[in-house]
């Protein structure tokens, strides 16, 4: 019986993603299994916080060597899951932070040469389309607006979608980790002011769907909440945002167990969501548990059932 299921499961479709972002290094494994309705399993998730953002917005858009070298140690343990694992395909994505460092070509080119891993680094774009593809068989048919918002440490992508057509996709250089170091522009918040003020006149009463850990968190940290619907609402959000604002770092990790590379980026993520559902006038944040990485294997088997003529 033993040996039976190792042959199923080597046999088995089995994906990966590595999502490297300015706070946190993900490898998400999920393996595709068949029936009447194909779907994936989750098999494997790990999140490193290399917090590579705070290098590049605040020490002259450079990764330090140290962090340079922890990248490629990650990278190497990522290698060996990944064969642990029989992974058959996976794809390396990199977003705001190794978009802007100085010396992204030189670290990728030493993965790649240490690792054998590939890193692409993938425009706001493509991040966003990413995400939005992942939840598309979610959404299409359901009438209404609906705007996806993923906060990262780099960047905020925004997709908007009415009666499930996707409308636009937009990303902003605006993140948690950039704002920790004072580095978002003005004229970038202006941006996004403006865009998200012309789409809530264009498309009214667009719902709010939030994704990216932080998101998560805070409807985990939400009491009472709705345990029929995955949402959170904007009352609720802004008398828990008040609340770990006046708090220090060390104040919210002894209060609500939260880990020291989450409890100082979750005030700035609580203030771009807020800003958004100002700017649109939504009651209500939808929190599935979505992200880039689950974007990536989308992405991944759609190119195999390509592959396959499918």
């Amino acid at each position: 019986m033993e040996e039976a299921m190792v042959e199923y499961r080597d046999h088995l479709v089995t994906y990966a993603a590595i999502d490297i972002g300015s706070n946190a290094v993900r490898l998400l494994i999920k393996q595709l299994e068949d029936g009447m309705q194909p779907h994936f399993t989750k098999v494997l998730l790990l999140r490193v916080p290399l917090r590579l953002g705070f290098d590049v917005f605040s020490n002259g858009g450079r990764i330090s060597d140290r962090k340079r070298k922890d990248l490629v140690r990650l990278m190497k343990s990522y290698r060996q899951l990944m064969k642990i694992y029989n992974v058959s395909d996976y794809r390396a994505c990199a977003t705001s932070a190794m978009r802007d460092a100085s010396n992204r070509k030189e670290i990728i080119k030493e993965v790649v040469r240490k690792t054998g891993i590939n890193i692409e680094i993938i425009d706001g774009q493509e991040e966003a389309r990413m995400i939005y593809n992942n939840h598309i068989e979610n959404i299409r048919g359901y009438k209404g607006n609906y705007m996806y918002v993923d906060v990262g440490g780099g960047s905020t992508e925004i997709n908007l979608l009415a009666d499930g057509d996707l409308i636009c996709s937009k990303s902003y250089n605006i993140g948690t980790v950039r704002m920790l170091n004072d580095s978002v522009s003005e004229g970038e918040w202006m941006r996004f002011r403006s865009d998200l003020e012309d789409l809530a006149a264009s498309y009214p009463g667009i719902n709010i769907i939030g994704s990216g850990g932080n998101i998560n968190k805070l409807y985990k940290l939400i009491e009472p909440r709705d345990r029929r619907l995955p949402r959170m609402s904007v009352a609720s959000l802004k008398v828990l945002h008040e609340r770990l604002k006046s708090m220090s770092v060390r104040q919210r990790m002894d209060e609500y167990g939260l880990k020291a590379d989450r409890a100082d980026v979750i005030v700035p993520a609580g203030e771009i969501f807020l800003t958004v559902v100002s700017l649109t006038g939504a009651s209500y944040i939808y929190v599935p548990v979505i992200g880039l990485s689950d974007g990536i294997i989308d992405g991944l088997y759609t190119k195999h059932l390509a592959g396959l003529g499918v």
